[in-house]
């Protein structure tokens, strides 16, 4: 059923979204009108999503909106996603980042229109969301040499770089300085320790070969995807990266890999730099993942694209 009254929470600083606001709202509301949607198109600070997503959620809980949408990039989305999971209440999603990836898996579209088309087709379905220690993550989470890439990149960024850029510039430094992490992980019965450059977690399966390296084929699998690199100098982990980037990773030299409902990392370290869909947070240790099933509603195309 096409939602008539929706809020929209658009990240004034996200992606293509920044500097173009005027343009960006008379876009979205003429395409909201088309489709005869009440839209009240809410423009927010970064820091200011999650109270917006609160305030949203509460009117759609006394019924007076029957769906809320978000527009920015993976990040942003995360935010609102943190708030909507569990609730039930339908979200829409209108890509403005600069990758999108959890709109590509789900085959949102990415233009305004076309997004918003999708909304007012009135198509959920529930898919899944990864947690640790109580913060969700829609892609996925990762600890040693991605979280510190994030920080440089976003101080590069500060200084006026484009976000590819900026993000090569801080690979080829964290490669330089290359912190390597001792962990144990453990996970349905088991426990290892580990010496790695990086931990990865997805919500679901990730595709790590061919030319869909970095996809999923589907967010409802009710499965976290742990990867652990085995290299472990500055060389291999280089060539580890472009093959990433060729899409010619090899599982059973490159990668150890298992799907799993939980999983928890130890270390040392009282805190540990975590990244979440492209943004940090300093987490106690030790980090306690699961996979929360079919937690999220999301409007998406009734047919794959």
């Amino acid at each position: 059923m096409t939602p008539k009254r929706i809020t929209v929470l658009i990240n004034a600083a996200s992606g293509s979204v920044s500097g173009k606001d005027d343009a960006r709202r008379e876009e979205m509301s003429a395409a909201f009108a088309k489709h005869g949607i009440s839209a009240d198109l809410q423009f927010l600070p970064g820091d200011g999503l999650s109270a917006g997503a609160e305030a949203a959620l509460g009117k759609a809980r006394e019924g007076e909106l029957d769906a809320i949408a978000v527009s920015g990039g993976d990040g942003t989305i995360r935010t609102v996603a943190d708030t909507l999971a569990g609730s039930g209440v339908p979200l829409g999603i209108i890509p403005g980042g600069t990758f999108n990836h959890f709109a590509k898996d789900l085959n949102i579209p990415l233009s305004i229109d076309a997004a918003v088309a999708v909304i007012a087709g009135g198509n959920s379905r529930a898919v899944d969301v990864g947690e640790a220690n109580g913060k969700i993550f829609i892609n996925n989470s990762s600890v040693g040499l991605y979280p510190y890439m994030v920080i440089d990149r976003e101080r590069r960024r500060k200084r006026g770089l484009p976000k590819l850029l900026a993000m090569a510039g801080a690979f080829v430094r964290a490669i330089r300085n290359f912190p390597v992490r001792r962990l144990s992980i453990s996970a349905e019965g088991w426990t290892e320790r580990v010496r790695s450059p990086c931990v990865f977690v997805g919500n679901n399966e990730y595709r790590i070969a061919g030319r869909a390296t970095g996809t999923r084929d589907r967010l409802d699998g009710g499965q976290l995807y742990l990867l652990v690199a085995k290299r472990q100098n500055r060389a291999s982990l280089s060539v580890l990266a472009a093959r990433a980037v060729l899409g010619i990773l090899d599982q059973s030299r490159d990668l150890r890999a298992a799907s799993l409902a939980s999983i928890e990392i130890g270390s040392r370290r009282r805190k540990l730099l975590v990244a979440f869909d492209g943004e940090v947070e300093a987490m106690q240790t030790p980090l306690h993942y699961r996979i929360r099933p079919k937690a999220l509603r999301v409007f998406v195309p009734a047919t794959p694209a």
